[in-house]
């Protein structure tokens, strides 16, 4: 096991970007693939959605809205407390997605200590994790200020190219803020735009109960400090679901016994944002996509996302190899720790992950959050995968390694969510967006069990 430590509290460092220059290509790429929600307001249908977003999160964070959640509700928000820290150097808390056994045994080699030191698996597990986690956790970072203030840390002005996309496109940015009655810097909302929940819902439900630690906590507390402060941390991309579907892909990648249930547990994550008050169903949604996206382009060793140099991170230039050493890695100590092999170890699971159908309602609620269509020409119709975005398929192919590319392609396609929804404006990073890996993984592993 290694120890290590770090910034425990993500979203206190994600309050302070790690760098201040031009946006880097992947940045790029993903301010381009979330910039539809700077267009809202210009549309009728995107007024509508924006509405919607608002009752939506305020519903579900009461209660008014219930849902299937893997818990009952009052259980389900002492979740979402635990689920405010972030295990960003080991995925500690994102691996009982593993199931009863095999949860266990993970985390008994991989656990936070306290709220800065914490142990690994294993070096090449660790090494995985930072390059992963500092990959979409700078896109993340990036796209938090470009979308409250056209900023890359509230004040420096962001590219000439990332202000004149913008512009092209008639983008207008703090678009939560504007319209939900908090525009940046004024009374009781975010200096720099895209106030949160709690800072513009008209009622929030207090949460108290304890934290990751077992420390007594409340969602006011998490949200408005002084433990973590998200006053002035602009809502749009959710950076708790980018790491909780980075986390939980990463896991379901390495173990794919467990790929669907850690789906779930990353719609679980993501959704306890909306519990907490601190994020509204759009940040998930858009936090869910960037992470997807991101993960995929990695897999596909795509030259711009591999051999880059980042902050508190190892060099990674061959995604896919990395992954695999970290597979190897796991599986031997998993079947250490359990005592059997990962698929007998896999079933043993008596946890809340452990009904298949639970688990399919509560990730399908989470899909679009009922939001309304934005892009009606994309609703009613098929996006093809392999066309728009290709490199998708390893998404597939890295866990069910007897798929071709194209045929996992296929399987997304067929296994699509609801489309036209706010960021599927028919752009390669929209398909993302309404992905369904809960369906393609059971797909996949149906197809590679008769080869």
């Amino acid at each position: 096991m290694f120890e290590k430590t770090g910034c425990g509290l993500i979203v206190v460092c994600a309050l302070f970007p790690l760098r201040v220059e031009s946006q880097t290509e992947t940045n790029m790429a993903v301010l381009k693939g979330l910039a539809p929600v700077t267009v809202l307001e210009n549309t009728s249908a995107g007024k509508a959605a924006l509405g919607a977003n608002y009752m939506v999160t305020g519903g579900i964070q009461t209660g008014s809205i219930r849902q299937p959640t893997l818990l009952p509700f009052s259980d389900q928000q002492q979740q979402a407390l635990r689920d405010a820290f972030i295990t960003d150097g080991n995925l500690a808390e994102l691996a009982d997605g593993l199931g009863t056994t095999l949860g266990a045994a993970y985390q008994a080699r991989a656990h936070y200590n306290d709220r800065k030191t914490y142990t690994n698996v294993s070096q090449g597990i660790a090494d995985l994790i930072k390059y992963t986690n500092a990959t979409t956790g700078d896109d993340s970072n990036s796209g938090k200020y470009f979308f409250a203030n056209a900023t890359t840390d509230g004040k420096t002005p962001v590219s000439a190219d990332a202000r004149n996309f913008l512009k092209s496109i008639g983008g207008t940015p703090d678009p939560f803020g504007t319209n939900y009655g908090r525009p940046a810097g004024g009374a009781n909302a975010d200096a720099y735009g895209n106030s949160g929940p709690f800072q513009t819902e008209h009622s929030q439900q207090h949460i108290v109960g304890f934290d990751y630690f077992h420390v007594p906590a409340d969602n006011t507390v998490y949200n408005q400090g002084p433990v973590m402060n998200l006053i002035d941390s602009p809502s749009f991309p959710s950076g708790h679901t980018t790491y909780g579907y980075m986390g939980s892909l990463i896991l379901a990648e390495l173990v794919p016994e467990r790929f669907q249930q850690m789906i779930a547990r990353a719609a679980e994550y993501g959704n306890d944002r909306i519990l907490m008050g601190a994020h509204y169903a759009m940040d998930v949604l858009g936090g869910r996509t960037l992470a997807t996206y991101d993960l995929a382009h990695l897999l596909a060793n795509d030259p711009a996302y591999v051999g880059r140099t980042l902050k508190h991170a190892p060099v990674i230039s061959d995604y896919r190899a990395a992954l695999s050493r970290a597979r190897s890695e796991l599986t031997s100590a998993l079947q250490g720790g359990c005592g059997n092999t990962i698929a007998v170890c896999a079933g043993e699971d008596i946890g809340r992950f452990s009904d298949p159908a639970t688990n399919e309602a509560f990730y399908a609620v989470t899909q679009t959050y009922n939001l309304p269509v934005v892009y009606p020409e994309n609703a009613n119709r098929l996006e093809d995968v392999a066309k728009l975005a290709p490199e998708a398929g390893y998404l597939l192919t890295t866990a069910f390694p007897s798929l071709t590319l194209d045929r996992a392609d296929q399987i997304l396609t067929e296994t699509e969510g609801p489309g036209g929804g706010f960021l599927d404006d028919g752009s390669a990073f929209g398909v993302y967006s309404r992905l369904n890996l809960y369906a393609a993984a059971a797909k996949a592993a149906q197809v590679s069990s008769r080869k």
